[in-house]
């Protein structure tokens, strides 16, 4: 049974993951622009010594990993854009600094030649060390940067035995590149230690960890991640480099971006507001990794000379894995200055009022300050000014108070003179 839930864990895993990869482009008829490059996805399979071990249902760990990677094979479409890299594969001996470097990719990435995947994988032998880190950063540059998303796969059953690099650290470089990258991990029988280091890999890298904790769970989770595979999201955030100040800021237009932001840092961004506009914005950041409790984040809206207009703010006391911020202002709000012969009847003339997004936390954490910033995402919309409700007057409002304070007059007299009435027969009786 556990053979058979690992088994299926991997399988469906990598199913649900190469379920997106498009088509290779064809040829563009002349006139006709080039297709996109398909998704690239590249499978990192731990083949470390542990491998080895016979306790899944009596067969080793590996045995099980690879009858599940040749039904994912012969699933695959033809045109699948497929790698393959292996870690800890060929030295057998115990010098950890040679052990340490042992990864190599065994088939480039490519449309997928199924004879020769399983060819490849079929050769392979448990044997020695689990550069994790190593294997990680090698697999983005068999990537390269191109394709519309590209995404790894990494299989093991346990924890980095090189750091460094750290894994999680390499995760988060390879996300601070902003290339689209992202990282999976599937967990064969885990253990805790093994667990948080992938949940790390993957969440860095706006992955998923998937590991077989029991069928209705892992069934339920893999359904997610082939829903969550086969929709794209509907818009894909621009990259974007926040200032020190306000005067440095880059200008915005309605839209989302992404940004990363140290711990304790201040971002600055511009947005142009025009009277008779709404500024709407918010902002959430990724905690991809852990922070010491009582934290916070803040957006914040101003005018170029720092003059506060509006804030938003979320707060935090645990491990969270998003905390978002947002705000609205506006444009009417800013008082427009007049020039000598204006009057009144130049209400109506538009006037901008370039507003600064000021984005900050205020997290605290033991990871080194030379680490990347934390991702954070950054959505802007201008629109038409919302009309704030007119105070009480003469009109509608006042009239439905009139009718219904006749009405009610008029059933209190009316009552008490019903009232009256019965009293009154009562008595005769």
């Amino acid at each position: 049974m556990i053979r058979k839930r690992l088994s299926t864990m991997v399988v469906c895993g990598l199913v649900g993951i190469s379920s997106v990869l498009g088509a290779a482009p064809a040829s563009a008829e002349p006139g006709e622009p080039a297709r996109a490059e398909p998704p690239r996805v590249e499978l990192v399979l731990d083949v470390s010594g542990s491998m080895r071990a016979d306790d899944i249902d009596g067969e080793t760990r590996i045995a099980v990993a690879k009858r599940a990677f040749n039904e994912v094979v012969d699933a695959l479409p033809e045109t699948t854009y497929l790698g393959i890299r292996v870690l800890g594969a060929t030295y057998p001996g115990d010098d950890k600094k040679v052990g340490c470097k042992d990864t190599q990719q065994i088939v480039e990435v490519g449309p997928v030649d199924r004879d020769e995947a399983k060819d490849a994988i079929a050769e392979l032998k448990p044997t020695g060390f689990t550069p994790v880190g190593l294997a990680l950063r090698e697999a983005a540059k068999d990537l390269g940067d191109i394709g519309s998303a590209r995404r790894i796969v990494l299989i093991t059953d346990g924890e980095d035995t090189c750091t460094p690099p750290d894994p999680c650290s390499v995760a988060r470089e390879l996300a601070a590149k902003g290339t689209k990258l992202v990282v999976d991990t599937l967990g064969l029988a885990p253990d805790e230690k093994t667990r948080k280091q992938l949940v790390c890999i993957s969440t860095a890298t706006g992955g998923t960890f998937t590991a077989a904790q029991s069928e209705e769970e892992l069934t339920d989770r893999v359904k997610q991640l082939v829903d969550r595979a086969a929709v794209p999201p509907p818009v894909a955030p621009a990259p974007v480099a926040g200032a020190e100040d306000c005067g440095q800021a880059p200008l915005l237009a309605p839209g989302v971006y992404t940004d990363r932001e140290k711990i304790s840092e201040h971002r600055y961004y511009r947005v142009p507001v025009r009277s008779g506009q709404e500024l709407r914005a918010s902002v959430s950041v990724a905690l991809d990794r852990p922070v010491s409790r009582d934290y916070g984040v803040l957006l914040k809206a101003a005018t170029a000379d720092g003059r506060e207009l509006v804030r938003g703010t979320d707060a935090g006391s645990g491990r969270a894995d998003v905390l978002s911020a947002g705000l609205r202002w506006s444009g009417d709000e800013e008082p427009r200055p007049k020039a000598s012969g204006d009057t009144d009847d130049d209400e109506d003339v538009a006037t901008t009022t370039d507003v600064c997004l000021i984005v900050s936390n205020s997290f605290a954490s033991s990871t080194a300050a030379s680490a990347p910033g934390m991702p954070l995402e950054l959505s802007i919309d201008v629109v038409d000014a919302s009309k704030a409700p007119d105070a009480p007057g003469l009109g509608r409002g006042f009239l439905l108070l009139l009718v219904l304070g006749i009405a009610g007059l008029l059933a209190g007299v009316l009552s008490g003179w019903l009232t009256r009435w019965w009293i009154a027969k009562w008595r005769e009786n």
